[in-house]
């Protein structure tokens, strides 16, 4: 059995995002019942701006923090979902990043699904690839999902149209691949040669 966590990157209320994470939770259920899945949604901003009173295990920040850390802890893999904001990331997401560490994320497999309502998503893969791991050592896989036009796409996994079928079809693919690095990542994160210690941060 894997467990995998699906974050939903929007802050919005209702958001494209959000029915994303929900079909991709659906979809590794599907192909894999026995599998757990949680869906962390930052909709709302339930977490405040990153400050230092994270470094010295404040009350506050360890009350906010204490039950998405021990969720990606107790996960072997990761599902990214982001919308584009501007060309961007939402800030929400990458203040999530930096309340993640080693612990939460070191040495899992990640995979990034970008949403966008129009024909854009690439940036925030970019983005994504760039700015998020270092210090975490978060490990996104190769490939990545764009859902482009998302009003118009998986409303109805029941009765899909064409364009579902596209799309559901390349994130189930990557899905899969998802779960043999899960499985493949688990020995390396049990290896000895890991040391958080002594190369807590990447250069």
């Amino acid at each position: 059995m894997l467990k995998y966590t699906v974050i939903s990157g929007s802050h919005r209320k209702v958001s494209q995002s959000a029915k994303i994470a929900k079909v991709v939770e659906k979809l590794i259920l599907k192909e894999n019942p026995s599998d757990d899945v949680g869906v962390i949604e930052l909709a709302n901003n339930p977490l405040p701006l990153w400050d230092e009173g994270v470094f010295h295990k404040d009350a506050k920040w360890t009350a906010l923090w204490t039950p998405y850390s021990e969720a990606l802890k107790a996960s072997d893999a990761i599902v990214v979902v982001s919308p584009e904001w501007g060309g961007m990331v939402p800030p929400g997401l990458k203040n999530f990043f930096l309340l993640c560490g080693n612990l939460e994320l070191g040495h899992k497999p990640g995979l990034i699904i970008t949403v966008s309502a129009a024909t854009g998503g690439a940036y925030p893969v970019a983005e994504l690839r760039m700015g998020s791991y270092k210090n975490n050592h978060f490990c996104y896989i190769p490939d990545h999902v764009i859902v482009r036009n998302a009003n118009n796409i998986l409303n109805d996994l029941d009765n899909p149209t064409a364009d579902d079928d596209r799309i559901r079809v390349r994130i189930s693919y990557s899905l899969a691949v998802l779960k043999e690095y899960a499985m493949a990542l688990r020995a390396v994160r049990n290896s000895p040669v890991i040391n958080f210690k002594d190369f807590a941060n990447g250069m």
